[in-house]
């Protein structure tokens, strides 16, 4: 090639990337990656010198991975493309002793991101402990001064724990957050320190291998939190969903359901001021890109350029004023993102719409116990919504399986997918305890067509599922269906707690086939969960087991045992889990015994207070149970009038409850929900174990929200449980 040649392709080739400096100077980012890719290109690319194309690589590589326009998602192809780009990136600085230590580790921390976006774990880990070679190296040789080799040191430990998160080893997860934590602190950054605190309440909440651990993680945090001045707090806004959300886990998990309550209060509170404060940020962000737009038209007069330019700094402004600690780069790059940490570590962050949907399903989770249905239908309805309105941008529409998604879109599917099933859940178990088995038909069937078309991703939901067919065949009176769905969520799940609760509601079912051969199938279920009670965290499983087992010893005919189970079994219930159905059937069981104990007066007043619970709850079916003792009652006493009323108004109940069932009976979902059958899976394809371990953090329904709050396993209920002697029937119920 002629000198003259070369000359002019040098001119061209920096011609391209000043204009790739100018596009992305505009937010034009299509433009500045097609002008970077015609700079990378032959006759233009050997132009270059290799520091000025080593930095091109990267600088296109940072625009290939970000996602495009309202899409959560990197465009298809662009991962590979960046991974390419910044392997070639790597190749050329390697060598060069001139090249500085900064970009050699910018590009490991871009290869390392471009990697976990692939899916590809084995080489992400690879290249990280190569960083942090390089990293020590140029520590040591004096290349790299001390405070950038620390941030870089949280950088690097901060992607390594992550992905030895998605690989399933906690322990040196554990291991990289407490080295990055102690970087932290020697940097004398309270932000940083308190994100590697917060991350490893994270894991520790994943694992749950000790209980001691666990409380020693969320009081470490705690302390680093409340340490932190108020003023910078009002600026880490990530951090502070971040360290609530993951607290208000650990207290649903050890059910401490009030200062669960209290803390999803103050995260409603905050979710709704940061809702504000983003619509008025991207109006304001909107309003600048017109004025930058408007501004880089040629043939501008002087007064109009001098206008538009005083706006821009006003806007600007107004920006970081509204903006806080966050750079206004950061909030125009990351309008969905609520940062975790400083530079270099733009990997850290929550998605603001997640975090939003987090906060109605926290509302939704302690709501529903209560009986506050309708601000729980209504937080389900916003947050499913939401979830909707996500997975479109993502390209899940209809029709749509795992088959189809990108590698770089399977966690951010995996995280809203589970989100989008446990709003189902929930549903599914406001319905039903409402009796409105239609609605709760048609939310579970969306569960099972969700699972069907994302098996993969979604294989921890499928214990879930089964054991919602079996609380609704229950609920219907499928008793047997109900515990053959029971036993095989147990087969499904590895969560002890979770299997202790199938074994309930199985022994449950059982019980109400009302068979001598049943019941003693139900004891066989009953005893083990009943001997390991107390070994889990909270209490929610102990209550639960006391009921049954206090039901047990009623059908044995052991009415002062089964009084004292219950009564312990309430004051747990009542104290502790605030969960008002299950009050009410802990009275309807006590008022029950009382009678049968000759104590009316106390059995009256119990009943009283049962049936108010039940109507809070619109509970028809506790409520017959609830009235049919109270015939009893009044016959019993010889109250002849007031048998005769309640005997009305309970056979209104049972016509009620007759025309839903029926309703139920005769929808297309029925029968295929109550079927003695698993979920049949058409094979879409086999997904690599990478692809899989990309959606580990979300695959399993219980990871990021724990099992134990409630919402993987609504608990047990009954209606007329009991026989009262007079040989009338032993019915249904669930919670």
């Amino acid at each position: 090639m002629s000198v003259a040649a070369v000359s002019a392709s040098s001119a061209s080739a920096e011609g391209l990337l000043a204009l790739a400096d100018e596009a992305e100077r505009r937010r034009d980012f299509s433009a500045a990656a097609s002008c970077l890719e015609s700079a990378l290109r032959p006759p233009h690319a050997a132009a270059l010198l290799p520091l000025a194309e080593a930095r091109a690589r990267l600088r296109l590589a940072a625009l290939l991975l970000a996602p495009q326009g309202s899409s959560r998602a990197p465009r298809p192809g662009a991962p590979a493309a960046a991974k390419a780009h910044l392997e070639r990136a790597l190749l050329i600085l390697s060598p060069l002793p001139s090249a500085p230590p900064r970009l050699k580790l910018l590009a490991h921390s871009h290869l390392a991101g471009a990697y976990a976006v692939l899916g590809a774990l084995p080489s992400q880990k690879h290249v990280l402990h190569r960083a942090l070679g390089l990293l020590a190296s140029a520590s040591a040789s004096g290349l790299l001064q001390r405070g950038p080799a620390l941030l870089w040191t949280c950088n690097f430990q901060a992607q390594l724990a992550s992905a030895l998160t998605v690989d399933g080893d906690a322990a040196s997860a554990l291991s990289a957050l407490s080295a990055g934590g102690t970087a932290a602190a020697e940097l004398g950054s309270p932000q940083l320190e308190l994100f590697f605190a917060a991350s490893a309440l994270h894991v520790h909440l994943l694992c749950w291998e000790d209980s001691a651990a666990v409380e020693n993680s969320v009081t470490h945090a705690t302390q680093l939190w409340d340490a932190i001045p108020a003023q910078q707090k009002e600026h880490w806004v990530g951090l502070f969903f971040y360290i609530e959300l993951l607290r208000t886990f650990y207290l649903l998990r050890v059910c401490e359901y009030k200062a669960a309550s209290q803390r999803v209060e103050r995260l409603d509170t905050a979710a709704k001021s940061e809702l504000q404060r983003c619509r008025h940020i991207k109006e304001l962000a909107n309003e600048l890109r017109a004025v930058e737009r408007t501004l880089g038209q040629p043939g501008l007069k002087e007064r109009e350029r001098s206008a538009l330019s005083h706006k821009q700094r006003q806007l600007k402004a107004q920006l970081r004023a509204s903006c806080g600690y966050d750079s206004l780069a950061d909030v125009l790059d990351y309008g969905d993102k609520l940062l975790l940490a400083p530079p270099p570590m733009h990997g850290e962050w929550l998605p603001r719409t997640a975090v939003f949907v987090l906060v109605d399903l926290m509302v939704v989770m302690v709501g529903r116990p209560k009986g506050v249905f309708k601000e729980c239908g209504k937080r389900i309805d916003s947050g499913l919504r939401l979830i909707h309105d996500e997975l479109v941008k993502l390209g899940i529409v209809d029709g749509v399986t795992e088959v189809n998604l990108e590698h770089s879109t399977i966690w951010t599917a995996g995280l809203y997918l589970t989100l989008l099933l446990q709003f189902l859940e929930n549903k599914v178990a406001v319905e039903l305890t409402r009796s409105e088995f239609v609605e709760a038909q048609e939310a579970l069937a969306q569960m099972k067509n969700w699972f069907a078309r994302f098996p993969t991703i979604l294989q921890g939901c499928e214990s879930t599922i089964e054991m919602l067919r079996g609380q609704y065949a229950h609920s219907v009176g499928c008793f047997d269906e109900a515990a053959f769905h029971f036993l095989e969520a147990m087969k499904l799940t590895e969560s002890k707690s979770m299997q202790s609760m199938c074994q309930v509601y199985a022994a449950v079912s059982y019980i109400c086939k009302g068979d001598a051969e049943s019941s003693s199938q139900a004891l066989e279920l009953v005893g083990p969960a009943f001997r390991t009670m107390d070994s889990f965290v909270g209490v929610r499983e102990k209550t639960c087991i006391i009921f049954v087992y206090g039901l047990l010893l009623m059908r044995q005919h052991n009415p002062q045992e089964a009084r004292n189970r219950l009564a312990s079994g309430l004051r747990i219930a009542h104290q502790q889990l605030g969960n008002i159905q299950l009050v009410s059937q802990y009275l309807t069981m006590l008022g029950t015994l009382a009678l049968q104990l000759h104590d009316a007066g106390q059995a009256r007043e119990i009943l009283k207070s049962s049936l108010t619970l039940a109507k809070t709850l619109f509970d028809i079916p506790t409520q017959i149970w609830i009235l049919s003792v109270f015939t009893e009652l009044y016959r019993e006493l010889e109250e002849r009038g007031n048998e005769m009323e309640n005997y009305e108004y309970e056979r209104k109940k049972e016509d009620d409850l007759q025309r839903r069932l029926s309703e139920a009976y005769s929808h297309a979902f029925h029968q295929e929900l109550i079927e003695k059958s698993r979920i049949q899976i058409q094979p879409l394809h086999d997904l690599s174990r990478m692809q899989l371990e990309m959606a580990g953090p979300t695959a399993n329904s219980d990871l990021d929200i724990p099992e134990s709050v409630g919402l993987s396993a609504p608990q047990p209920s009954l209606r007329r449980l009991v026989d009262q002697g007079s040989g009338r029937r032993s019915t249904r119920r669930r919670q």
